[in-house]
């Protein structure tokens, strides 16, 4: 799971693009962190994390259907929200240095983190180091760099959102392609980002409507519905978006109705979860501001867990109630690796102060004279 809002809705003030939130960079002109948008990313990356508590145990078809319904809209909606909080990014100089300390810089240190903890936790000795393969969590940075980066053109176009669309259907039907950098992501789950880029402030004024939050009920009641029917039918694989229709054992043509039929689930269902989330602050609105700790963090602690065969040790937990019991402690788990005190100590990798590495901008070096 960056920065920049125009003005609008929200003013986001941020320091550096979050991973799983994203934001991009204080709006022009300032402004203060809009409390809306916060509370969302606190409230997403708890899904994420409790989605990949559920990888840990056995699959019941409820949990199934559960695992469907959340990974339809979870990842789609923090890309709306990076998409949408990043209309104002122009290549500027001091953008460019924020992507970098606040993506790049994350996404190499944690490749290696994550990688090294492989090797030694899991006894892979031989998993390979390499920035040009994202494991495990840090795909979304490498996404979110290159999405980022291609701001200005997808702002330049007369029809971006189709165009976005036809590049995540090439992708979802072209077996081999994007090895490196985890493109195959990159490319199926850029319309998400497009749309946010295409989104304006009475969209997410909309969502305040009564008769909006009120459909959103029977919306997801049914989509939970659909998932639990469609749950033994269904690959789970479609959801990741990191392989072609052909390479997850499919006709191409599925590539195609997926795409367009995910797209438009995740949206609906993006949009019925918007329109539950606070707009007042609360208080997780301040967690909001840390989710890029949990989305990095939390992984550790999934991925130990599964190494030291916490689930093979305790049985239990593939029961009902220990399901709901490991969803409670992962819940409270990110929750506490957002915390402020998190930031502060990760900030020197999260937000690194990289003045030393660039040179100042023209109309900072007229600015002092």
């Amino acid at each position: 799971m960056s920065h920049d809002i125009p003005n609008a809705v929200t003013q986001v003030r941020s320091p550096a693009p979050e991973a799983a939130t994203h934001d991009s960079g204080p709006p022009p002109g300032g402004g203060t962190r809009d409390a809306f948008f916060d509370n969302a990313k606190y409230l997403l990356i708890v899904l994420v994390a409790v989605a990949h508590a559920w990888e840990l145990v056995e699959t019941s078809r409820a949990t199934k259907a559960l695992y469907v319904l959340v990974y339809t809209f979870h990842m789609p909606a923090f890309i709306i929200i990076s998409g949408y909080l990043s209309r104002s990014f122009t290549a500027r100089p001091r953008q460019i240095r924020r992507l970098v300390g606040g993506i790049a810089v994350p996404y190499v240190v944690f490749e290696t983190a994550y990688s090294v903890f492989k090797r030694y936790a899991d006894n892979a000795p031989d998993h390979p180091i390499s920035l040009l393969d994202p494991w495990l969590l840090t795909w979304f940075l490498a996404a979110l760099f290159i999405w980022r980066l291609t701001t200005p053109l997808w702002q330049q176009l007369r029809h971006p959102l189709a165009v976005a669309l036809t590049v995540a259907v090439l992708a979802s039907v072209t077996p081999g392609f994007g090895d490196d950098l985890n493109l195959q992501r990159v490319l199926q789950f850029l319309p998400f980002f497009v749309l946010g880029l295409c989104l304006k402030a009475e969209h997410f004024k909309l969502l305040r409507r009564r008769e909006i939050r009120l459909l959103a009920i029977p919306l997801f009641v049914g989509a939970l519905a659909f998932a639990y029917w469609a749950s033994p039918r269904l690959r789970t694989e479609w959801f990741f978006r990191r392989s072609s229709a052909q390479e997850i054992g499919e006709p191409w043509w599925t590539g195609v109705v997926m795409t367009f039929a995910l797209f438009g689930c995740s949206v609906l269902l993006t949009a019925a979860f918007l329109s539950w989330v606070p707009r007042r602050r609360t208080w997780f609105t301040v967690l909001g501001a840390g989710t890029i700790c949990g989305y990095l963090l939390h992984g550790f602690l999934t991925k130990g867990a599964e190494y030291a065969g916490v689930v093979d040790a305790y049985t239990w937990l593939n029961d009902p109630a220990g399901k709901v019991l490991l969803s409670l402690i992962t819940a409270v788990a990110v929750t506490l690796l957002c915390t402020p005190p998190v930031r502060h100590h990760l900030r020197p990798v999260t937000e690194p102060d990289l003045v030393w590495a660039f040179r100042p901008d023209l109309a900072e070096r007229k600015a002092k004279g």
